[in-house]
C-alpha cells in the first residue's frame, strides 16, 4: 500500500504507475476524500477547542455560584457535533482505504515501460543449450515411461492439473528440496522456517494477494482461511504488526512449502504436464532489509536463486519485467527462466522481487534504527529458490538420454543415491 501523503504530493506519478501497470484506481476521488477528511479534522479540532473553553467557563460560573445552564447546553451541542463529525470521518477513512488498497506499487525507474510481457528485457544468459543427436522427448512422455510421474491417477484423486510423483520421481523432488534448503541455509545465510500452509485473510492482504487475487486462491470457507499460494505469504507476515531492531537487519528466511493456485485459464500443449499445476512444491526466499539496502539485496537475492540452476548445470536466462507484466505489489522483478529441451522453450522457475515498503505498510512491519529513532517501514523482498515443477521439467528433459533414461545432476546424486533414473 502506498503512503497517502506520497499520493497527495505525487498524484501524477501515481496515475502514471496505475496506467503502466494496467490497473484501475480513482486517484481524483481519493484526493477529494482526503481533502474532505482533513477539512473535517480541522473543524473537529476547532470544536474541541470551543468545548474546552466552554468547560472552563462552566467551571468558573459554578465556582462563583452563577447559572451555567446556557453554557452547558452549548457545550452539549458542540459535543454532539464532534460525535457526528467523528463518525463521518470514520466513514470517509473507510472509503479512502477502499481506494488505497487497489492502487499498485510504483515501478522503479529502471523498470522497462510497456503494456505486457513482450516488453520484458533479457539481461543475462548462462549455460550452453545443447543440441542432442536424437529427438528429445517432452517430460510427460519420459516421466510416464519411467513410471516417475502419474498424471491419470492424480486426476482421479483431485481432478485435472494435479500430479503424483512416484518412485525416483518422488525422490527427485525430495532431493531438490533438501539440496536447495541446504544451499540457502549453509551458504547463503538464510534461516529455515516451516510455516503453516494456510493463512488468514488479513495475512493474505499483507502481501498483496487480497483483495486483487482472491478468485485465484483456494479458500476454506468455514474458517475463512486460504491455502497459501507461496511461502512468501507466511514468511513475510511473521513480523506483522511488529517493530524490529535495526541491529537485526537484514533478516533472511527460507522455507519449503506446497503452493496452491487455481491457475484459471485454458490448458493445451503449452501448459501440458508439469508446466502449470494447481499444487506444487517450492523453496522460497524472503528478506527484511533497510530501505537504503534493498536494491543491493535484490541483486544478491537474484544471485542466490541463480546459483541453484548453475549447480544443477541447467541453462537459463534472466528477464527484467516490464511495467505491464509486473505484479501489483512489486516495484521491480526479475524472472529466471530455465531452458527445457523437450518442449523447446524457456520456463519461468523464479520471480525475484523488491516490494520496497509496499507490503510492510500493508502488514505494518517496521524497524527502529536505534532505540531513540522513530519507527520506519522495512523493505521486503522475495524470490523462488526455486519452484520445483519446472525445475523437474528441465532436469528430465535436459538430462534425458537416447536410451530413454534420465541422468541425475551431479549435485543431486548424494541426495538421490543413484546417478541415473531408469
Amino acid at each position: 500500500m502506498l503512503d497517502l501523503k506520497f499520493i497527495r504530493e505525487n498524484p501524477d506519478v501515481v496515475r502514471q504507475a496505475i496506467r503502466n501497470k494496467n490497473e484501475s484506481a480513482d486517484v481524483d476521488h481519493l484526493l477529494q476524500l482526503d481533502q474532505q477528511r482533513r477539512d473535517m479534522l480541522r473543524r473537529v479540532e476547532e470544536l474541541k477547542h470551543q468545548r474546552n473553553v466552554a468547560s472552563n467557563e462552566i467551571a468558573k460560573l459554578k465556582k462563583a455560584g452563577q447559572d451555567a445552564s446556557e453554557q452547558i447546553v452549548k457545550m452539549r451541542q458542540v459535543s454532539d457535533e464532534i460525535k457526528k463529525l467523528d463518525e463521518e470521518i470514520r466513514q470517509i477513512e473507510h472509503q479512502i482505504k477502499d481506494i488505497l488498497i487497489w492502487i499498485p506499487n510504483i515501478p522503479h525507474p529502471s523498470v522497462p515501460v510497456g503494456p505486457d510481457s513482450s516488453f520484458n528485457q533479457e539481461i543475462k544468459r548462462w549455460g550452453k543449450i545443447e543440441e542432442p543427436d536424437f529427438e528429445p522427448k517432452p517430460h510427460w512422455e519420459i516421466g510416464e515411461r519411467l513410471d516417475i510421474l502419474d498424471f491419470n491417477r492424480a486426476s482421479k484423486l483431485a481432478g485435472s492439473n494435479f500430479i503424483t510423483f512416484k518412485g525416483l520421481g518422488a525422490k527427485l523432488e525430495r532431493a531438490l528440496i533438501n539440496f536447495m534448503l541446504d544451499l540457502h541455509t549453509k551458504k547463503h545465510g538464510y534461516i529455515e522456517v516451516s510455516p503453516p500452509f494456510m493463512a488468514r485473510r488479513d495475512v493474505m492482504f499483507g502481501t498483496g494477494q487480497l483483495p486483487k487475487l482472491e478468485e485465484d486462491m483456494y479458500r476454506v470457507e468455514q474458517d475463512d482461511l486460504f491455502l497459501i499460494p507461496t511461502a512468501e505469504v507466511p514468511l513475510t507476515n511473521l513480523f506483522k504488526d511488529e517493530i524490529l531492531s535495526g541491529e537485526d537487519l537484514p533478516i533472511y528466511y527460507t522455507a519449503y512449502t506446497p503452493c496452491f493456485r487455481r491457475e484459471a485459464g485454458s490448458y493445451g500443449r503449452e501448459t501440458r504436464g508439469l508446466v502449470r499445476v494447481h499444487q506444487f512444491d517450492k523453496v522460497e526466499l524472503v528478506k527484511f532489509v533497510k530501505p537504503e539496502d534493498s536494491y543491493d539485496e535484490l541483486e544478491k537475492l537474484l544471485a542466490d536463486a541463480e546459483e541453484v540452476l548453475q549447480l544443477l548445470e541447467l541453462p537459463y536466462r534472466v528477464m527484467v519485467l516490464s511495467t505491464g507484466d509486473l505484479s501489483f505489489a512489486a516495484a521491480k522483478c526479475y524472472d529466471i527462466e530455465v531452458w527445457a529441451q523437450g518442449v523447446q522453450k524457456f520456463l519461468e522457475v523464479s520471480s525475484v522481487s523488491n516490494f520496497e515498503d509496499f507490503q510492510a505498510r500493508r502488514a505494518n512491519i517496521r524497524f527502529r534504527r536505534t532505540p531513540d529513532f522513530r519507527p520506519e517501514f522495512v523493505h521486503t523482498l522475495n524470490g523462488s529458490g526455486l519452484a520445483l515443477p519446472r525445475t523437474v521439467i528441465a532436469i528430465i528433459e535436459n538430462y534425458q538420454t537416447d536410451e530413454g533414461t534420465v541422468m541425475v545432476p551431479q549435485v543431486l546424486q548424494p541426495y538421490m543415491g543413484v546417478n541415473v533414473i531408469k
